[in-house]
């Protein structure tokens, strides 16, 4: 075994990647390779087996899957790489990221192939022709068996997280499957851990490998009120602009991954009415000590930034990290959060985490020896407070300044006039607001009607009580007795839940769960469709004024569903 002595590079040109690559990166939008990238890449460029021990979310995704693209031959539509994972989950993920590097060169088929998706669905795509495979064990077994998968024409395999696929049983599979690929081909193992059964893994199917270790320092930021928001992805910046106006924030830091995402939110957030700006590695110097100086002063309230460009960055009076993206690197996120919290001031750090992130959290909490709590977005009354709040501070800080003699002579003629006093001070109130109201309107809304078959049942709890898709799925299959592929929409309220089901199950739904306990709540379970319920409990009737903002409504979220490997 050979220890790699690769210095660390600080930019991916040094590495010696192709253009096509370079560009593809660009694209991407990563502005300097990570530790496991610097030191992995070369010698896998260079044909070199390679063991890397790193942790999830530290970019080791790049470091191997840019020099498998490196080595593709676009001209074979035949399978030249392998990249066998433990989980459904991670499939996905890395197919996704192989794909978005490959960008830059036409033509390259990247298949995610995993349990629970037809075998026939995956033979037809096998068939049409695929460069790079990236899957289960079991389900390439299986393909293998049946013969609709040939690793002949392999050029590369990558074992990623090894330790993981040995905790779930899945070394012996990991083996059958290259005792059943012919010929000769480069390996990469990659793994958090080393324990004993990996090390004879690696010691049988890879010659003389480069070994590769990134040891992360274990940091704790106890100064720093950490949370975290589950958040779909398209849903991020509808929930970071209700939580920009709920939260109390003096100067607030937005990371993201890259300087193309930095850009874009920066210009969406100018867009929505906030004084943003990015921070990233294509400013010129001048800019970017523009932009500090009027972060610095007060004159701009978001920074948005790369973990790249942030480097340096000290701003004392930062009282908000927000991780838009999760690093890819729990060492990542105690420096992206480390830069609030300082000189005495207290500071909180929240990140969005997708449903795929999942996995990357509890990295993080284990890096770090503490745990994130969860947070639950924000309700429009809560924004309305924050308003309200706000308006209130304006005006006592006004009062408190004085010079209103002018102003002062205009309310006394009104109340000459006949008018309140309070009412001549609300009729200011809202002319000062504008068109930026305390309070709206709020109309009520049906329930949509159920599909064919299926029925609409009313659950009475909510949002507010902490309520979330996982919650209603586990009650309903654990306490009725419903697979939970049969759980319809979920539609989370304030206060109320609505769920689809099929109707057949009604009757065993509304029995068994009549005594149901929720979030450490009793719940009522009704059918909406029959008592023509509009979701009364959490919205107002026609023509009543409730303080909330504008933005928000209803939580649409998809059901949970379980996993599979």
């Amino acid at each position: 075994m050979t220890v790699s002595a690769t210095p660390k590079s600080t930019t991916f040109h040094q590495l010696g990647l192709s253009e096509p690559m370079l560009r593809a990166i660009e694209m991407v939008g990563y502005e300097a390779p990570t530790p496991i990238q610097s030191q992995a890449i070369p010698p896998l460029l260079a044909g070199r087996d390679v063991i890397g021990q790193a942790q999830t979310g530290t970019g080791k995704t790049a470091a191997f899957a840019l020099p498998m693209l490196e080595r593709l031959d676009t001209t074979q539509h035949q399978v030249q790489a392998l990249v066998l994972v433990p989980t459904r989950e991670l499939a996905l993920q890395v197919a996704e990221a192989i794909h978005s590097y490959a960008r830059s060169r036409e033509g390259i088929r990247v298949l995610p192939v995993y349990g629970g998706q037809p075998l026939h669905r995956q033979s037809a795509r096998l068939r049409g022709g695929v460069h790079i495979i990236v899957g289960t064990p079991g389900r390439i077994m299986d393909h293998l068996r049946r013969e609709t998968l040939s690793l002949a024409t392999l050029r590369m395999v990558v074992l990623d997280e090894a330790d993981e696929m040995l905790r779930m049983g899945f070394i012996e599979d990991v083996e059958w499957i290259l005792a059943h690929a012919p010929g000769t081909f480069q390996t990469a193992l990659f793994t958090a851990t080393m324990p004993k059964e990996v090390r004879r893994l690696a010691a049988r199917y890879l010659k003389d490998p480069v070994a590769v270790a990134i040891e992360p320092q274990v940091i704790t930021v106890p100064a720093t009120e950490q949370h975290y928001l589950n958040v779909p992805a398209a849903r991020k910046l509808d929930v970071l602009t209700q939580m920009l106006e709920a939260e109390s924030i003096q100067a607030g830091l937005i990371f993201v991954r890259t300087k193309v995402g930095a850009a874009e939110l920066a210009d969406q957030l100018q867009g929505r009415g906030y004084a943003a700006e990015a921070l990233h590695g294509d400013l010129a110097q001048a800019q970017r000590e523009n932009i500090m100086r009027r972060f610095r002063s007060g004159e701009l309230e978001i920074l948005v930034a790369t973990d790249v460009a942030a480097r340096g960055l000290d701003v004392p009076h930062i009282s908000h990290v927000i991780n838009y993206d999760i690093p890819y690197d729990p060492e990542a996120y105690v420096h992206r959060i480390g830069r609030t919290g300082r000189a005495g001031r207290g500071g909180k750090a929240i990140i969005f985490v997708a449903p795929r992130e999942q996995r990357m959290l509890r990295e993080i909490e284990r890096f770090t020896g503490q745990r994130i709590r969860p947070m639950q977005l924000p309700t429009k009354a809560d924004i309305a407070a924050r308003r309200l709040a706000l308006f209130k501070e304006q005006m006592r800080k006004t009062l408190a300044e004085g010079d209103l003699d002018f102003y002062l002579t205009v309310v006394e003629d009104l109340a000459a006039e006949g008018f309140e006093m309070a009412e001549i001070a609300a009729a200011a109130a809202r002319l000062a607001r504008g068109d930026r109201p305390l309070e709206v309107m709020l109309e009520p809304e049906p329930i949509a009607p159920a599909t064919d078959g299926m029925v609409r049942l009313m659950i009475d709890a909510g949002r507010r009580h902490g309520v979330r898709p996982n919650d209603i799925v586990g009650a309903i299959a654990n306490e009725a007795g419903v697979p939970g592929k049969a759980i319809g929409a979920i539609d989370i309220d304030d206060s109320v839940t609505v769920v689809e089901l099929p109707r057949k199950y009604q009757a065993q739904v509304l029995k068994r769960m009549a005594r149901t306990v929720i979030r450490n709540r009793p719940i009522r379970i009704t059918v909406a469709e029959s008592e023509g319920e509009r979701l009364r409990s959490s919205r107002p009737t026609r023509g009543v004024r409730k303080q909330v903002g504008p933005e928000g409504g209803r939580s649409r979220r998809p059901r949970a569903r379980p996993t599979e490997s």
